[in-house]
């Protein structure tokens, strides 16, 4: 990832920080595009990404730059209504899930648990937008948080499962 497209430092601040956090300040859109590019291309690459943020704070926009790097021409839109979407010409392919319309943490586990066996057998990434829905523990998940900064652009938080370090970016 160009280093002129987005900041990298440590998470700091009022958040409290795990030593696998990664914080990305995404000034446009191209570089919401840019950090999904590296994280579908990185060595470590996420099997299971987790996609926080508030409706309108990029998590589409990032899957659109993960589908990019992936190898995938089809436009990617939010799956809210059809609550997932198959990519399945992807290398590897991408299995995208929507949460939001789920209320009862019981529908969204037994949808998730589904598509999870899915993407596996595929040997798909699945990017989850709306995890809070879920009452699993998800340990091997890799959770990035997208917020809007009051400056322009947005904030991107990535942290790995406790178990792996985020590999340095530059």
């Amino acid at each position: 990832m160009n280093g002129n497209l987005c900041g990298v430092s440590e998470a700091s601040g009022s958040r409290v920080a795990q030593s696998t956090d990664r914080t990305w300040t995404l000034k446009d859109l191209e570089a919401t595009h840019a950090l999904g590019r590296w994280l579908a291309g990185a060595d470590a690459r996420p099997a299971l990404l987790l996609l926080k943020g508030e409706l309108g704070a990029g998590k589409t926009s990032l899957v659109q730059g993960i589908a990019l790097a992936l190898g995938i021409e089809e436009p990617i839109t939010s799956p809210t209504f059809a609550l997932s979407q198959h990519y399945p010409q992807g290398q590897p392919p991408l299995v995208h899930l929507d949460l939001y319309r789920l209320e009862l943490a019981s529908a969204a586990d037994d949808l998730f648990l589904q598509e999870e066996e899915e993407a596996r057998g595929l040997g798909a990434l699945l990017v989850v937008e709306w995890p809070e829905r879920l009452s699993l523990a998800l340990p091997e998940a890799w959770t990035l948080e997208l917020a809007h900064r009051q400056e322009g652009g947005r904030e991107a938080v990535l942290t790995g499962p406790l178990h792996r370090r985020i590999v340095a970016l530059h």
